[in-house]
C-alpha cells in the first residue's frame, strides 16, 4: 500500500504529469516522470488502468501489483516528482515479475534521460 502522502489525486497532477513529464514504454506499461528541480515534499504516483485492460477483477489485479512495484522504488524516485502509471492492456496478462520488469526497464530508462 502507497502511503497517502505519496498518492497522486488530482486530476491537474495527473495531467500535467503526462503532458509535461518524460515518457516511457514497455510491453505492458507506460511511465510518465515529471520531476520539477526544487520541488519539496516526497514522490506521488498515481495509476491508469483503463477498461481496455479487462474486466473490474483483472484491472484492480493490475492495479494492487503495479501499486505494489512503486511503493518498493519510491526511494528511487527524485522528491517532489510526479509520477502516472498507465497499464497497457498486454499488463492483464503479465506476471507480477514481468510487471517488476517491465517498471525498472522504464526507471532506468528515465534515469538515463
Amino acid at each position: 500500500m502507497l502511503p497517502a502522502s505519496n498518492r497522486l489525486r488530482r486530476s491537474d497532477d495527473f495531467r500535467r504529469a503526462v503532458r509535461s513529464g518524460r515518457r516511457a514504454a514497455r510491453r505492458a506499461v507506460v511511465l510518465h516522470v515529471l520531476a520539477e528541480a526544487g520541488q519539496p515534499g516526497p514522490p506521488r504516483v498515481g495509476f491508469v488502468v483503463n477498461k481496455a485492460v479487462g474486466n473490474a477483477v483483472l484491472r484492480n489485479r493490475v492495479h494492487r501489483r503495479l501499486r505494489a512495484v512503486l511503493a518498493s522504488r519510491l526511494p528511487d524516485l527524485p522528491a517532489g516528482s510526479l509520477t502516472v502509471v498507465r497499464a497497457l492492456p498486454s499488463s492483464a496478462a503479465a506476471s507480477y515479475d514481468e510487471l517488476v520488469a517491465d517498471v525498472d526497464g522504464a526507471l532506468r530508462r528515465l534515469a538515463k534521460s
